[in-house]
């Protein structure tokens, strides 16, 4: 990606910056196709054994959170400032959070994070080398996703419902193609700006308590972690993280090929001098997956992507990983020309062969 979020960044955002690696952003569940509507997350929080050890904090318009933790047994150090007020959900001390020690797959900005926010038991794989059969706990996942081939090919398969996935994009074909079902995945909303830095949140005005979402059987550990980092973290079940997921997609095709349509124009520029086209776009996908999935999207999606293109405005555009992203929706627009049917993402379609994506 030009500077995109790649999978191995987990910004999980649609873009993947050399220099800021943005967990993508999957919003609120349950959305219809309108605007300017308020929106609503649901989904269930952590255990009630994790949630009792959270504090919420209120922060004044002048600052906000950056929690750290430089030790398994340290408080959290509070620096950053930010121009609006925000709730936080946020761990009181990195002590009431246990941290189940995991095998990481990946040493790039993400998964040395993972690793910071551990206790010293993780177990760091590197891309190539083999996953040992021996080590219990989850497999955090954080390479691109092109690598995931060969991450699937290193581990062995007694421990594929241990892999937790944390790349961006439409995985839901690959696992299927794998053989992995219910995969656990986790839509991580927070930036890495360099190795070694400790995350940063992704938190935006309409989500002030945090966007960052974990699925399966690994994922109240993987929100301990995250929360044991400073990051707020919530586990869904399949429905809501589905539609979450699907927010975060939308979001990435649609503000990545609109910012292509604009040559050097960064996602806050889509926001804020492009809104109709971007938001043509968004009720199309989003009407699009809707209707592919058999959901009903929350009202105001619109708002909520871009409330997070806001709080990511400096990062730049380019439509990047075609075959995870984009290329989910045009592979519907073909399934419906085959079938002798009506193009769902007409505007999708007709800027992607404007750019020359697609013929």
């Amino acid at each position: 990606m030009t500077r995109n979020c790649n999978e191995n960044g987990l910004w999980t955002n649609p873009i993947c910056h050399p220099t800021n690696e943005w967990f993508s952003l999957s919003l609120p569940p349950h959305q219809s196709p309108q605007r300017n509507t308020n929106p609503i997350l649901h989904g269930t929080t952590a255990p009630s054994s994790t949630m009792a050890n959270l504090t919420t904090i209120s922060l004044s318009s002048t600052s906000s959170l950056w929690y750290h933790c430089t030790k398994p047994n340290s408080l959290f150090n509070l620096r950053h400032s930010s121009p609006t007020s925000r709730t936080i959900t946020s761990m009181a001390a990195a002590t009431a959070t246990k941290v189940i020690p995991s095998i990481i797959v990946g040493g790039g900005r993400v998964g040395k994070a993972l690793q910071d926010m551990g206790g010293g038991g993780d177990l760091l794989v590197k891309r190539g080398e083999p996953v040992p059969i021996d080590f219990p706990g989850p497999i955090l996942v954080c390479t691109r996703n092109d690598d995931l081939d060969a991450v699937l090919q290193s581990t062995p398969q007694s421990r594929w419902s241990d892999l937790v996935f944390f790349q961006n994009g439409m995985l839901e074909p690959w696992f299927e193609s794998k053989g992995l079902g219910d995969a656990d995945q986790v839509l991580a909303y927070f930036a890495v700006s360099k190795l070694g830095e400790p995350p940063v949140d992704g938190i935006t005005d309409t989500n002030p308590e945090g966007l960052t979402a974990a699925f399966g059987k690994w994922g109240s550990a993987v929100a301990a972690r995250l929360q044991a980092g400073g990051l707020s973290c919530k586990v869904l079940e399949k429905e809501p993280f589905e539609k979450q997921m699907l927010e975060k997609l939308i979001w990435i095709a649609a503000f990545m090929l609109v910012g292509a349509r604009h040559p050097g124009a960064t996602v806050g520029v889509v926001e804020k001098d492009f809104r109709s086209e971007v938001g043509s776009l968004i009720e199309e996908l989003a009407s699009a997956a809707a209707a592919e999935k058999g959901i009903v999207f929350e009202k105001g999606i619109e708002d909520r992507l871009c409330a997070y293109a806001r709080a990511v405005s400096h990062f730049p555009t380019a439509v990047k990983e075609f075959k995870w992203r984009n290329g989910w929706f045009y592979s519907l627009t073909e399934k419906a020309i085959a079938q002798g049917k009506q193009d769902l993402c007409p505007l999708h379609t007709a800027w992607l062969k404007e750019l020359n994506i697609v013929q």
